[in-house]
């Protein structure tokens, strides 16, 4: 057999070729390596002298469907500069490995098309093997992600499981990486990562986030410099949280049976755009007949609408303008809930502003927790946390065919 073979079709390179065996359907090479190109493999001394050998077996890319295998006397030899004994360098293979290079970049390729499983049945190995390689790629490429590129990030809790289980996750707004993965929520799972943002010297500018007190402290204590952006997304969603419950209570006082008939159903219907309404479900015709014959309800919902408009504004001042408007009015409206909306609101009114400064949201970190919550149902869960964050940072690199 051509040596040439075992370094093109097998990414071996500077053995010998000995003999070719088929044992149960298995192809196996056996080479070996010539004394001239012993090394020691620590310092790369070519004075070295032979004292036995381990004869080791490599997994390798397949032939078809065949497995096979590569078989070498690994030479063991004394270095006379160094003064040990130990094995000369691999190069085809990563240290205490018992596959090739080329194998594992071949399973990282088939992993990104198919299931971990699908993977270890096609090449007839254990799932175990498929995945330690991937966690080793993915330790080498993201255990240590560099921070001093940071400029504008979004902080948001994601839930990974039953019994509130959750990650705090730190994405990159400009390039779209998760840049960190803390477990639990709130100001802990983000220590870490305040500490090798210092020692990076980030300068980052900006925060997108909800509106966490414990988030915004923490954000001030170690950015102090960093604008902080309250998310348009949850401000809205507050809103609409606060407008089901007032909904849930006009229908619990509601004395007559037809305002409850007609109340009941429009949870969605408040909640969705005007645009939006169905005209040949009479989505249109049943909120007007809701709105109508609910003063409180009525007040809330047109208030809804006008708050989507504050993100609408051509700058900060007239925005600046618009809010304060309907904080006033929300407050005088004499509504509990919407007299708390508005106390909420100015409360916050310095980070909602902000928004026309950097207009960031955590638009693309939901994004980003939807891919990890499709590629954990795809996975069946993941069992190993680590693993887990590991396949996190490399979320970006997933398009459309996601697996776990």
């Amino acid at each position: 057999m051509s040596t040439g073979i075992l370094y093109h079709g097998f990414g071996v390179r500077g053995y010998v070729h000995e003999s070719t065996l088929y044992v149960g359907g298995e192809v196996v090479f056996w080479i070996r390596q010539e004394p001239e190109s012993w090394r020691c493999s620590a310092c790369g001394s070519p004075q070295v002298v032979g004292r036995g050998k381990e004869v080791r077996r490599f997994r390798c890319l397949p032939i078809g469907r065949k497995r096979v295998s590569i078989v070498l006397p690994v030479p063991r030899v004394e270095c006379h500069r160094c003064g040990v004994v130990r094995q000369v360098a691999i190069p085809f293979a990563r240290p205490r490995c018992s596959h090739t290079k080329a194998f594992e970049t071949y399973v990282l390729e088939l992993a990104r098309l198919m299931t971990m499983q699908d993977v270890a049945r096609h090449l007839a190995v254990s799932w175990g093997l498929v995945k330690e390689i991937q966690s080793c790629d993915l330790s080498r490429r993201f255990g240590r992600i560099k921070l001093k590129h940071l400029r504008q990030i979004a902080i948001d809790e994601i839930s990974v499981g039953q019994g509130h289980r959750y990650l705090t996750v730190v994405l990159d707004l400009e390039s779209g990486r998760v840049v960190h993965v803390g477990q639990g929520k709130g100001v802990d799972a983000l220590k870490s990562f305040w500490k090798r943002l210092r020692a990076s010297h980030a300068r980052v500018r900006a925060v997108a986030m909800d509106m966490s007190l414990a988030y915004v402290a923490a954000v001030r204590e170690n950015l102090s410099q960093a604008t902080i952006v309250f998310d348009r997304f949850h401000i809205v969603k507050l809103y609409n949280e606060k407008l089901s419950d007032l909904r849930r209570e006009l229908y619990r006082e509601a004395s007559d049976l037809m305002h409850q008939k007609v109340l009941k159903g429009t949870r969605w219907l408040l909640l969705k755009n005007p645009e939006n309404l169905n005209d040949q479900r009479k989505e249109k015709q049943r909120l007007a007949e809701a709105l109508r014959l609910n003063e409180p309800l009525a007040t809330a919902y047109y208030l809804k609408e006008d708050l989507r408009q504050f993100w609408e504004q051509p700058d900060k001042a007239t925005a600046r303008r618009v809010l304060a408007d309907w904080i006033a009015r929300a407050d005088a409206s004499g509504i509990r809930m919407l007299k708390t909306m508005a106390k909420t609101l100015a409360t916050y009114r310095s980070g909602i502003l902000a928004w026309y400064d950097y207009p960031i949201s955590t638009g693309p970190l939901e994004g980003t927790n939807n891919k990890i919550q499709t590629m954990k149902r795809q996975a069946y869960g993941f069992r190993d946390m680590e693993f887990f964050k590991l396949k996190i940072f490399a979320i970006h690199e997933t398009k459309y065919a996601l697996v776990g």
